[in-house]
C-alpha cells in the first residue's frame, strides 16, 4: 500500500509519499540516502534490541535497493520512509510497515522476503483480519534519541496507515526495550501474550485520524 497516498499504484499495493509533521517530514525511502542513513545507525549500541550491526554505506545502499524494488509477494507492501528534521533538514533515523492483506492465517513462507531486507513481517500465528494489517517498526539514531522523535514519526505514519484503510496495527518489542514499548503506547498499541523471536507481539486497531495540517 503506499504508505503516504494510499493509492492503489503497483502489484504490492500502495506507493509512499512524503508524510509531513510538526517537527519532521517523513521521506519515501531512497538509495541516495544510504551514506547518510550510514552514519545514522553507526553506533553499536544502537543494534542491541534491533539486531545485527552497523552496515556499511555500500551494504546499505544494496539493502536499500532491494527495499525500493519493493516486496516480490503481491499481497505484501514493504513501505519505508526516513525521518528528516525540518529544523536542519539532517535524516534522524526510518519508519517502516509491511503491510498485507491476509484472508486467512499469514505462512512464514510467503513473508519470507520482508526478513531478507531488514523488514518486519507477519508470521503464520498472526490471525485473519477484517482489512489490511500493517507490522510496523521505527528506530531512531542514538544522537536523536530522547527528543520524542520516535513517537512524531510513528504517529505520522499510523496516521497515515489508517486513513488509507489498514485496520490493525502490529509491533514485535523486546521486553527491556522501555523506549519502543512508549513509542508504541503512544500510537495506541498494547502488548499481548504472544512471543516472536524473543519479541513480545503488540497490537492496536489503525483508527483514522485528521490529516496533517499544511504548513
Amino acid at each position: 500500500m503506499d504508505e503516504s497516498t494510499g493509492a492503489l499504484t503497483s502489484m504490492n499495493g500502495f506507493t509512499p509519499e512524503p508524510i509531513p509533521t510538526a517537527r519532521l517530514v517523513l521521506l519515501p525511502l531512497g538509495v541516495e540516502h544510504a551514506e547518510e542513513m550510514a552514519a545514522v545507525l553507526a553506533d553499536p549500541a544502537l543494534h542491541t534490541f534491533i539486531g545485527g550491526e552497523p552496515a556499511t554505506p555500500a551494504a546499505l545502499r544494496a539493502r536499500y535497493e532491494r527495499l525500493v524494488a519493493g516486496s516480490p509477494d503481491p499481497a505484501e507492501s514493504w513501505c519505508n520512509w526516513v525521518i528528516r528534521l525540518r529544523d536542519g533538514g539532517r535524516l534522524t533515523g526510518f519508519v517502516q510497515a509491511t503491510v498485507t492483506e491476509p484472508h486467512g492465517p499469514v505462512t512464514d513462507a510467503a513473508t519470507a522476503g520482508a526478513r531478507a531486507v531488514g523488514h518486519r513481517h507477519l508470521d503464520e500465528a498472526a490471525p485473519a483480519t477484517a482489512g489490511p494489517v500493517a507490522e510496523i517498526a521505527w528506530v531512531v539514531g542514538t544522537r536523536w534519541q530522547g527528543r520524542g522523535i520516535a513517537i512524531e514519526a510513528a504517529r505520522g505514519m499510523v496516521g497515515w496507515l489508517g486513513r488509507r484503510g489498514v485496520r490493525t496495527l502490529m509491533a514485535h518489542i523486546h521486553p527491556d526495550h522501555r523506549a519502543s514499548a512508549a513509542v508504541a503506547t503512544a500510537c495506541g498499541l498494547a502488548p499481548t501474550d504472544v512471543w516472536q523471536d524473543g519479541e513480545v507481539r503488540w497490537t492496536g486497531p489503525a483508527a483514522p485520524s485528521p490529516p496533517p495540517a499544511r504548513s
